[in-house]
């Protein structure tokens, strides 16, 4: 599907559940305790994302330290940010999505499985026996031929 449609699709949608929602809380608890429940779930986001960013950073050092590449960490990093934004966006259904991305093993499965989907569906790095990574170089072994040889 094209993504500009996707985009359009989002953003006329979304403002669309968020008005239904802030407007069906409303009416059930009040004006003044919606808004709020909209506040508090900013802030207690900001704040679980802050503790989840660091955690993230400190397991980005340690697989770099080890020599490691830091795949999971750096598109963990960019879940955080995905969440964060949507923390941030008032309203409940964002809240909502923010919210799961700030769940670390939710996260975590979702990117290796995304991970593995690019690579051609095979398992997510990690998932082999011994941790699945390779010791040691590894060898490519194959044939070619010069265009201008022939």
């Amino acid at each position: 599907m094209n993504p500009l449609v996707v985009l359009l699709v989002l953003f006329l949608t979304v403002p669309l559940v968020e008005i239904y929602f802030l407007i069906k809380v409303g009416g059930w608890i009040g004006a003044a305790p919606t808004v709020f429940m909209v506040v508090f779930t900013a802030v207690l986001g900001a704040l679980l994302l802050r503790h989840q960013g660091f955690s993230t950073l400190q397991r980005l050092q340690l697989s770099m330290a080890r020599g490691e590449l830091p795949a999971v960490e750096m598109l963990e990093g960019v879940v955080l940010v995905i969440s964060g934004a949507l923390l941030l966006t008032p309203g409940f259904f964002t809240d909502a999505l923010g919210f799961l991305g700030l769940i670390p093993p939710l996260r975590q499965s979702l990117i290796r499985a995304w991970i593995a989907r690019q690579l051609g569906g095979g398992p997510p790095p990690g998932a082999g026996p011994a941790g699945g990574q390779p010791k040691g170089p590894v060898t490519l072994e194959g044939e070619y031929t010069r265009e201008k040889d022939k």
